[in-house]
């Protein structure tokens, strides 16, 4: 979305103080309308719905160190739980329309490398810890004073690197590229695909959705995202019906043979704050939490920007609205999600998909909260949406983001370079966190190299070092015999 649109957005709003509903949440100051926060809860919600199928799959599949799996029925309820509570919350505290639910690339992280070490009720108090932690930074001031030392070239890089991730995350998800196996011994990574070709009805689907997507989105039609969605999860439901289809992924798009179901509360409450010091050692717990610690703190900062400013919500200074409140509730976030059992809680990239659709305020997150609410329900019917029908927003919302790029002087190369791999790392990587890191480092040694190095914050310094031991976590593990 352009500069001269948000502005135009603004200018043409009505005066603010409609109605007490509408002066708390600042939506007509904003240049929204209730309409627009609505579909914008809608199309956040559709949009990572799948944590709710995806979440329970990767927690449910791995062990701890003595043999025990958690219940896949109560991951789903814990995932939902958190998810709609912790949306409303941000909704209301923090009036930014930013979803949160339990974070991918953190719950793998849970499952594969900290419970092997402990048992689940461990390794989820490793996650309060983390998230408490995260919570004295943010009293303390010094998230924030992270955020404010960030040059805003760089945050314009964070959320264009984003977008092109989110978009990457699309074209995987909807399984228009897959990865190449090892096995075929090429040094190209990816392909179109999963064989080099398009093929199968899940694939029509994506792209299809693209199309509409895009075609709605030239044409400026209000609610297009969500519109793309549901039209294509009816035809995705249509064409499963009547067509052989091995799998869609995740998700199959079928009528399911009941609508409602009882969710069940069992892990909720279930962590040990300090068990996993006797089990693992306290070397190996601080680099775990550190690890933890590092990866939620860039990746909601990275996303929380990101977010503002595609909503056209920074101020003039690049700075968040609320920032405080926001970081403090995304630290909460992640205590609810260890002493539910969920894995860590964070905010969700795919919130980008609601600002897409117009969300500007809190009042959004009541909407996707409500339906995590309704999932706790309505699981059977509420997950039906496949990957596919979904994915179509994603790419578009990566375009809107792209657009940020024109904002960055590239003929300066001491912005240039670390905001280019910034942009590159993130979808290359997989990892919003690595983006920042190679942003970081980049800026930093640059700016030493021209003598500017007194130019840099020292918070940039700081979390700099930071990230030097984030990338050499491994070699640092090995010397210190934790591995």
């Amino acid at each position: 979305m352009s500069e001269t649109k948000k502005v135009a957005d603004r200018s043409s709003a009505p005066p603010p103080g409609v109605n007490g509903v509408d002066r708390f949440f600042r939506i007509s100051e904003r240049g929204s309308t209730f309409g627009r926060e609505i579909r914008g809860g809608f199309a956040t919600f559709f949009t990572m719905a799948y944590i709710l199928v995806l979440n329970p799959i990767i927690l449910g599949s791995a062990k701890d160190k003595f043999g025990h799996s958690l219940d896949a029925v109560q991951l789903t309820t814990a995932t939902a739980l958190v998810a709609a509570v912790m949306t409303i919350i941000m909704g209301v505290g923090g009036n930014l329309p930013l979803a949160l639910a339990a974070g991918l690339g953190l719950n793998a992280v849970v499952a594969f490398q900290i419970a092997p070490l402990m048992s689940w009720d461990d390794a989820m108090g490793l996650i309060v810890l983390e998230g408490l932690l995260i919570c004295v930074l943010v009293v303390t001031g010094l998230r924030e004073a992270v955020m404010h030392a960030i040059p805003q070239p760089l945050k314009q890089a964070i959320s264009v690197g984003i977008g092109l991730f989110i978009a990457f995350i699309g074209f995987v998800d909807a399984g228009f590229v897959s990865r190449i196996p090892d096995a075929a011994n090429t040094t190209v990574p990816v392909q179109l695909g999963g064989t080099g070709t398009l093929s199968g009805w899940p694939v029509l689907v994506f792209c299809l959705g693209v199309l509409l997507t895009i075609g709605l989105l030239a044409r400026k039609v209000k609610g297009a995202i969500l519109i793309s969605i549901v039209t294509m999860t009816i035809l995705a439901i249509v064409i499963n019906s009547i067509a052989d289809i091995k799998s869609w992924g995740l998700t199959t798009p079928s009528w399911p043979d009941k609508i409602v179901d009882t969710p069940d509360f069992g892990l909720i409450g279930h962590f040990s704050l300090f068990g996993a010091f006797g089990e693992t050692g306290v070397i190996t717990v601080v680099l775990l939490v550190f690890t933890l610690i590092l990866s939620d703190f860039f990746d909601t900062m990275g996303t929380v920007v990101g977010i503002s400013a595609e909503a056209g919500l920074l101020d003039e200074r690049g700075e968040v609205p609320n920032l405080g409140r926001v970081l403090l509730i995304d630290g909460a976030a992640a205590v609810a999600g260890g002493a539910a059992s969920s894995s860590s809680a964070t905010s969700y990239i795919e919130s980008a998909a609601g600002v897409g659709e117009g969300s500007r305020t809190g009042f959004s997150n009541l909407v996707t909260g409500g339906l995590f609410t309704l999932a706790l329900f309505l699981t059977p019917v509420l997950t039906i949406v496949p990957l596919q029908a979904a994915a179509p927003a994603l790419v578009a919302v990566g375009f809107l983001m792209m657009t940020q790029v024109k904002s960055i002087d590239w003929d300066k190369y001491e912005i240039a370079i670390p905001a280019f791999l910034t942009i590159a790392v993130m979808p290359f990587t997989y990892s919003i966190t690595n983006g920042i890191g190679a942003g970081f480092l980049a800026y930093v040694v640059i700016k030493t190299v021209l003598g500017k190095a007194k130019d840099v914050h020292w918070l940039l310094w700081a979390a700099s070092a930071l990230f030097v031991v984030y990338f050499a976590i491994d070699p640092i593990e090995q010397v210190l015999g934790v591995k």
